[in-house]
């Protein structure tokens, strides 16, 4: 039973990874090549929120099928599991959308400045309100999977 439980943990942990990375790739092509953000440029709120929305729902159909079939090996029926799925995903998705709003709206956020030898690379603060949701979003959505959707 405990060996079950790691084993699921790891593999949750591992699709939350790529998930993360997937979702994070989605929403900076959208905020970088459909909305044109570059630079330390301010971010119309439109422009933040279609771009999270876009790459959560991709997030959302991988993180599915992956728990689903790999983590959870899930024999339930699937439209059921896609419910409660989706169900604790909006649970988690609707309060890391508003912090999303909220931090960049505030202002509070900075801009991130990673210096390389011969490069600097900045990571502009709708950029990093967007990953402060994301790991908001990862915690919260791990605690609804594990006691609710797949319990």
């Amino acid at each position: 039973m405990r060996n079950q439980w790691i084993g699921q943990a790891f593999r949750y942990g591992i699709v939350g990874i790529l998930n993360t990375l997937l979702t994070a790739a989605v929403i900076w092509f959208m905020m970088r090549f459909v909305f044109g953000l570059k630079g330390e440029q301010d971010a119309a709120p439109e422009a933040v929120s279609l771009s999270n929305i876009t790459g959560y729902a991709a997030g959302i159909i991988n993180s599915f099928i992956w728990n689903r079939k790999w983590t959870f090996k899930s024999q339930k029926n699937w439209r059921i599991d896609f419910f409660k799925f989706t169900g604790a995903f909006f649970i988690c998705y609707l309060p890391q959308l508003l912090l999303v709003m909220i931090l960049n709206g505030s202002g509070i956020v900075p801009t991130l400045r990673f210096g390389f030898p011969e490069r600097e690379y900045v990571l502009s603060s709708p950029y990093t309100c967007q990953l402060a949701g994301i790991v908001f979003f990862t915690l919260l959505n791990f605690l609804c999977n594990k006691y609710y959707t797949f319990k």
